[in-house]
């Protein structure tokens, strides 16, 4: 799946949900260092579990973050393949 994240400095985020597990998520831009660390966390992680980890995490004064985005674009996936 692809996702237009708003509100962070990352412009896409890429990812692919097999057997209820997140894998093969890559960002487009935003802190290298950060997104690659949350793509290597969440490899082979639930999807419940890690939308319940990465949901509500701001950057800054931001009301949001890369992870927060990233949670936001999981519960989209899992809305639309419920």
């Amino acid at each position: 799946m692809n996702y237009k994240p708003q509100g962070v400095c990352s412009r896409e985020i890429q990812f692919e949900v097999i057997d209820n597990k997140v894998t093969q998520v890559r960002f487009t831009g935003g802190c290298s260092g950060n997104t690659q660390g949350v793509s290597r966390l969440i490899e082979g992680m639930d999807i419940d579990e890690a939308i319940r980890r990465l949901d509500g995490i701001h950057c800054g004064p931001r009301p949001t973050s890369c992870p927060d985005q990233l949670a936001r674009a999981l519960k989209q996936y899992k809305a639309q393949n419920a």
